[in-house]
């Protein structure tokens, strides 16, 4: 066995998407040839925990090493349980964050999972180190790795670092900073993994020194495990079940679905009376307020957030599942891992996306309605064109073969062939 080191800030029992890719990663590399240990967080305060993703990683039985940091989630925790804050909080903590912490305000754990790392790469020999981000405060420590170590790093962004769609910068100088550390970083880097096109692209195009060779893309995915440990469910009724599962933020919002579902049941109410909603994840209390202002209480189910092979089963009961993201920054390079565990549950989506990476794969998946994020109308016909297919017995299905290509085994497989490829070097 070849070793590897993984070092990743959100990991088990952290729940939501970014935690699952390096998760998956770390299950499948023992397939492969690689045996993982991971630094990771200690006592951390977040609003999502996931008991079936801490027993998944338990069940590996890789090592995994937790570092205690002093950013904010680390002393929050010794408050207790955190909520997840307004829309209004979360933003303006975030751009208060980003005014003050350059790149991120976990710079003090990144410091610390380093530390932690020159230790044990004194203690025992490791073939390379693979760091996910964000926090990309992790690419910019850990960059100084190669001045101590001549160990091969793998960089993975799961989403863009300078000019993300979440991104702000109070003044020029600010970016300017991001710039240059990720500069810093990528001159490091052995190899850069993405997860699509769009952020290859924009990466080759503002650091000329990367070559094409240099990133390498590895999309999100689905685990095929995942799918068959849950217990199937049978519907509640026989009304078309439309599902989202996710949290809403920033350009990520359910408005305009709601506002066209709300039009959609004023002009035809017999369609919107066999038309239930379902949300899976914390909707926050401006969302609960705009179903309540539109009235749409009756047609709507509130699941909170929910475990992964909760979800799952959830989804899998469903007969629509629906996707959204904003025209915010950069939008054409957002990656969503949502939308590639949609795939694994083959069921038809309302994908409501600007143009971009994400769009593109909604397309090929053959099984999608795509709408502009933001066009009411747009969508109002869209769910009445899905409502009048599923009563017709006649919804579209996925294309297998374009589904097969997101199985995490598979993309773990590519990630192995990329680690060995940095060993040739």
């Amino acid at each position: 066995m070849l070793k590897v080191l993984v070092v990743a800030y959100y990991f088990p029992p952290m729940g939501l998407s970014g935690v699952q890719r390096t998760l998956k990663f770390v299950k499948y590399l023992k397939n492969y040839g690689w045996e993982p240990t991971v630094i990771t967080t200690g006592k951390v305060a977040y609003f999502a925990h996931d008991k079936s993703l801490q027993s998944e990683l338990e069940d590996t039985g890789v090592k995994v090493i937790r570092a205690e940091g002093a950013e904010p989630n680390s002393l929050l925790s010794n408050f207790g349980t955190v909520k997840l804050p307004s829309e209004f909080v979360r933003k303006t903590f975030n751009r208060l964050s980003q005014t003050f912490f350059i790149p991120d305000n976990k710079v003090s754990w990144a410091k610390k999972a380093y530390k932690k790392s020159l230790e044990l790469l004194s203690e025992e020999h490791f073939e390379c180190v693979f760091i996910s981000g964000p926090p990309f405060s992790l690419f910019d420590v850990f960059s100084d790795l190669k001045k101590i170590q001549n160990i091969p790093l793998i960089f993975d962004y799961r989403d863009l670092w300078v000019d993300n769609q979440f991104s702000f910068y109070l003044t020029p100088l600010h970016k300017i900073f991001h710039k240059r550390k990720e500069y810093k970083a990528l001159k490091a880097a052995d190899k850069v993994i993405v997860t699509n096109r769009r952020i290859k692209e924009k990466l080759i195009k503002d650091y000329k020194f990367l070559s094409f060779d240099d990133v390498y893309i590895i999309p999100h995915g689905y685990d095929p495990d995942d799918l068959q440990k849950v217990n199937r469910i049978e519907k509640p009724n026989d009304k078309m079940l439309l599902t989202y599962s996710g949290l809403f933020y920033e350009y990520i919002t359910p408005k305009y679905f709601l506002q066209a579902f709300k039009e959609l049941i004023v002009e035809n109410p017999a369609v919107g009376e066999n038309i239930r909603l379902l949300f899976i994840g914390y909707l926050r209390k401006e969302n609960q307020k705009l179903i309540k202002q539109l009235k749409l209480e009756s047609f709507v189910t509130e699941y909170g957030y929910l475990d992964h092979l909760e979800t799952i089963q959830k989804l899998y009961m469903s007969d629509i599942l629906w996707m959204m993201v904003g025209k915010g920054k950069s939008a054409e390079t957002v990656s969503s891992g949502k939308l590639f565990e949609y795939f694994g549950i083959r069921k038809p989506i309302i994908a409501c996306l600007p143009d971009g990476a994400l769009k593109i794969a909604a397309t090929e998946y053959k099984a999608s309605f795509i709408t502009e994020p933001d066009n009411v109308n747009q969508i109002k016909n869209t769910i009445l064109e899905v409502y009048k297919l599923f009563k017709q017995g006649n919804l579209p299905v996925p294309d297998e073969k374009f589904v097969e290509s997101f199985n995490r085994n598979y993309l773990t497989e590519l990630l192995s062939k990329q680690m060995n490829n940095v060993l040739k070097v």
